[in-house]
């Protein structure tokens, strides 16, 4: 890839990955040449699915997305993104919690390398509420999460 191309890193531990990550996804594949999603391992939270259960998921969720790659990596965002030539970091937003929390991580991530940017997306208002969280309480008391995740992520729970 060329200096002009526009690469942007969407991370997060995506256990699972929802309609409401799909939807931000879908938004940023418009603006940036290439999206890479990087699944990371949040050591905040225990893992629900085995990241390289969620890896191949989300390349199955994502397959009709063609500048998008999927993989996994270790370590600070910021770092990651930094020796693959990243210029932004799509972040999604639902709401003002979650602007503060996003706000706090760009800051310290800009402070590390001002050259990397943070985008922050909205979803459309029908995945607004859609956490992986709640999917997750959902799929622990057997519910249908049709509705709340891509296809291959209702498939591998049913």
């Amino acid at each position: 890839m060329n200096n002009t191309t526009k690469i942007a890193l969407y991370a997060g531990s995506f256990d699972p990955f929802t309609n409401g990550h799909l939807d931000i996804l879908r938004q940023a594949s418009e603006i940036f040449d290439k999206i890479i999603i990087g699944v990371t391992v949040n050591t905040e939270k225990q893992g629900f699915i085995p990241i390289e259960q969620r890896v191949k998921l989300i390349k199955d969720s994502v397959k009709n997305i063609k500048n998008t790659e999927v993989v996994s990596y270790k370590g600070l965002t910021v770092d990651y993104a930094n020796k693959n030539n990243v210029c932004a970091l799509i972040r999604g937003v639902r709401n003002s919690i979650d602007f503060e929390y996003e706000s706090s991580i760009a800051q310290t991530n800009f402070s590390i390398n001002s050259d990397i940017k943070t985008i922050l997306f909205i979803p459309k208002h029908e995945n607004s509420f859609i956490s992986s969280t709640i999917v997750r309480e959902l799929i622990k008391n057997n519910a249908d999460i049709s509705n709340f995740v891509p296809k291959p992520i209702a498939e591998y729970f049913h």
